[in-house]
């Protein structure tokens, strides 16, 4: 069960004569990052609203919002009379004082802090519980998209690993092939330089010994079988998060690419690596978007 670190969510639920809409959106972020936007009258319940999205929600740059909207067709607004006046009076005397033309004040006393309200009411517990409720089934529609999303990410990973895997294969004749070539480019070698028959037969076999020894890979492929295939188990259990221990197996499985590449000693078995290594780094690409 692997989960993306992407997710979206929305509810409305309906309260008395108002809807409730929450709405949860989520990006890829190496830690929790929320921001919450809600009506005045919830402030008091954001440290709480908090607290349960950085619990249920894990990692990510997770924007929540909640709505409240009138269901009558009711504009839910007011004016602050007495603030607008006492703003209007104070412009008027800045006006006078500073010898300013006056001007219409109205638009620009309608834009300051607090002239018009939303009209909102203290929270009651009844809203309250409305509103959790709404906060409950758009978590779970948000974690049913990152199910989702997890599913689809889960199955590209598997194939590219499958595909590293298969590259492990392509290898084993490319080993064999670069023996032959090895041996017959240091005769070769060996015959221009001291001529055939100055050539010490002993001699010639312990270098090619030192060679093999030094381009041997057999390590390196057995190590890189083993962490894609726990890296496939660690994929289908049914634990989540996971994200970063697939991290970890991840960065193992690289350093065993990069000495099957630094012992290659053949452009076939290089061109293979770089094949396994694009595919590690798209693999890398999508745990970066899982949690």
């Amino acid at each position: 069960m692997l989960m993306s670190m992407t997710g979206y969510g929305r509810v409305k639920v309906a309260f008395a004569d108002k809807a409730i809409v929450v709405e949860i959106r989520s990006l890829n972020s190496k830690f929790t990052d929320l921001r919450i936007k809600a009506p005045q009258n919830y402030r008091e319940k954001e440290p709480e609203i908090r607290r349960i999205l950085t619990e249920r929600l894990e990692r990510g740059k997770i924007d929540f919002t909640l709505e409240v909207q009138s269901e009558v067709g009711e504009e839910g607004f007011g004016l602050n009379v007495a603030l607008f006046k006492k703003y209007a009076r104070e412009l008027r005397r800045l006006s006078d004082e500073l010898n300013i033309p006056p001007g219409d004040f109205l638009q620009a006393i309608l834009r300051l802090p607090n002239v018009i309200s939303a009209g909102e009411d203290d929270l009651d517990d009844d809203e309250w519980q409305a509103a959790t409720q709404a906060i409950e089934e758009a978590i779970q529609k948000f974690d049913a998209f990152r199910l989702q999303e997890g599913a689809v990410i889960e199955e590209d990973m598997q194939q590219r690993i499958e595909f590293i895997l298969a590259g492990l294969d392509q290898v084993t004749p490319f080993e064999e092939e670069r023996v032959t070539k090895l041996r017959q480019r240091l005769f070769q070698s060996l015959e221009e330089y001291l001529g055939k028959d100055k050539v010490d037969e002993n001699r010639f076999e312990q270098e090619i010994l030192f060679y093999l020894e030094k381009m041997d890979v057999t390590e390196e492929k057995v190590r890189l079988e083993q962490h894609c295939r726990y890296f496939l188990e660690e994929l289908k259990k049914k634990y989540s998060p996971k994200g970063r221990k697939l991290s970890f197996i991840s960065q193992e499985m690289g350093r065993e690419i990069n000495t099957l590449g630094a012992k290659a000693y053949s452009s076939d078995i290089q061109r293979v690596v770089v094949g396994m290594k694009d595919e590690l780094e798209k693999i890398k690409e999508q745990i970066a978007n899982t949690l």
